[in-house]
C-alpha cells in the first residue's frame, strides 16, 4: 500500500494555499492541512505528527522562520520547506543552519514546487536553481572553515612556526637554537599557543601539533 504523507501548508495568501493544495491533491499520497498564520502552524506542528510543513516566510503573528526555529529548538521531527519571494542569501544560510530541507522561490513553476516536495520526502534537500550560487558559496565557506584546523587561524606566524617545530618532536632548547631566540621566548610562545587553542596537560600541545600542524 502506498504511504500517505501529512503535509501542512502555512501561507497568509489564500491564492497560494489553494494553488498548492490543488497541485498536491493531484497526488493521492498527500493529506493536506492549511493555516493562514505562523502561530497556528506551530500549534498544529506541536499537536500533530506532520511529515512536512510548507511555510511562507512572511506571515502574520509568527514568521515561517520563527516557526522553523522553534521546531529546530524543540527537536520536532518534520521536514520543512520555505516558500518565499525573498532571494536573500543571509536568510537562506539561516534556513540551512536550522535544518530547512527545501527552499523554493514563489516565482517558480508549480512543477518545480512539486518536485521539491517529492525530493524532500524522499530524504534529500532541494533548492530553486535560481539560488544555487548561495549553496555553492555556503559550501565553499564551510570547506574553508573545516580546513582551518581547530583554531590555528588564531595563531601568529611565529606561533605557527613554533607549532610546526613542536610537531617535529623538537625540544624548547632545540627550537630556540634553530630560531636564534631564547628558551624563555619559546616557552612563552608555547604558553600562548596553549591558551589560544584551549590546550591543557603535559602532552596536549605535542599531541595537537602532531595531529594538526602541517
Amino acid at each position: 500500500m502506498k504511504k500517505q504523507y501529512d503535509i501542512l501548508i502555512a501561507d497568509d495568501h489564500s491564492l497560494i494555499r489553494n494553488g498548492l493544495r490543488q497541485m498536491l491533491d493531484s497526488e493521492s499520497a498527500y493529506r493536506i492541512t492549511e493555516v493562514n498564520n505562523g502561530k497556528n502552524a506551530l500549534q498544529l506542528i506541536r499537536e500533530k505528527k506532520f511529515d512536512m510543513a510548507i511555510l511562507d516566510i512572511e506571515m502574520p503573528e509568527m514568521t515561517g522562520f520563527e516557526v522553523a526555529q522553534k521546531v529546530h529548538n524543540e527537536s520536532i521531527l518534520i521536514d520543512i520547506i520555505f516558500l518565499t519571494m525573498f532571494k536573500d542569501e543571509t536568510l537562506f544560510n539561516k534556513a540551512m543552519d536550522i535544518g530547512v530541507k527545501g527552499y523554493v522561490l514563489k516565482e517558480n513553476t508549480v512543477s518545480e514546487i512539486q518536485k521539491c516536495v517529492q525530493t524532500v520526502l524522499s530524504g534529500s534537500y532541494y533548492l530553486s536553481p535560481a539560488i544555487s550560487e548561495f549553496l555553492i558559496r555556503r559550501n565553499t565557506r564551510l570547506t574553508s572553515a573545516a580546513s582551518d584546523k581547530k583554531g590555528i587561524h588564531l595563531l601568529t606566524p611565529s606561533e605557527k612556526n613554533i607549532l610546526k617545530l613542536v610537531a617535529d618532536m623538537k625540544t624548547s632548547q632545540q627550537i630556540a637554537e634553530e630560531l636564534s631566540i631564547s628558551v624563555k621566548t619559546v616557552q612563552n610562545h608555547r604558553h600562548n599557543i596553549c591558551n589560544k587553542l584551549d590546550l591543557s596537560g603535559t602532552h596536549a600541545l605535542l599531541k595537537f601539533a602532531v595531529e594538526n600542524a602541517s
